[in-house]
């Protein structure tokens, strides 16, 4: 491969500089460096630059996927609270039919109270009414029976008082 041969050159030329006095440093034609440095990268294999464009895809993907991943787990919290919010409103829901349907038992108990009580009422008035007029029936029977029995009696005895004329 030419790149192994380029940077072999670059180490020959690094070697080969002269060093500043007292120092590690060298002095290097910066020029001949920078040509060299262009023709690796020219001579660099696509893999590398596909394994670049590869790794750079990579990372937006995971940063896509990322907010993807944050969207589904807000979707998520949303949906989760609007559960509550509807299991919340069945249950008020629930709390109400009961109430109101202890209300309306209550309601037909008072009503069925009240019918039982304006029926005593009635039956009473009626009861008194029927007592009053049995009573006020014996009475007349009474003076009637003895109207009859004064009636009769006279009756008796003026038969009597005619056959004893006869005779």
């Amino acid at each position: 491969m030419e790149i192994f041969t380029l940077l072999e050159t670059l180490e020959e030329i690094l070697e080969g500089s002269k060093n500043l006095p007292f120092t590690s440093k060298g002095i290097v034609d910066k020029e001949e460096i920078l040509e060299i440095i262009k023709e690796i990268r020219l001579k660099l294999p696509d893999e590398l630059k596909q394994a670049k464009w590869v790794k750079e895809e990579r990372q937006r993907i995971l940063l896509e996927a990322q907010k993807e991943a944050d969207g589904i787990v807000k979707e998520a919290e949303n949906r989760i609270i609007a559960m509550i919010d509807e299991h919340e409103i069945t249950r008020k829901a629930y709390d109400q039919k009961t109430e109101i349907i202890e209300t309306a038992n209550e309601m037909s108990r008072e009503i069925s109270k009240g019918t039982k009580d304006y029926a005593d009422t009635i039956l009473e008035g009626t009861e008194q009414v029927v007592t009053d007029t049995l009573t006020n029936l014996e009475k007349n029977m009474s003076e009637a029976l003895n109207l009859m029995q004064i009636s009769l009696e006279d009756t008796l005895k003026t038969i009597q008082n005619s056959r004893k004329e006869l005779k």
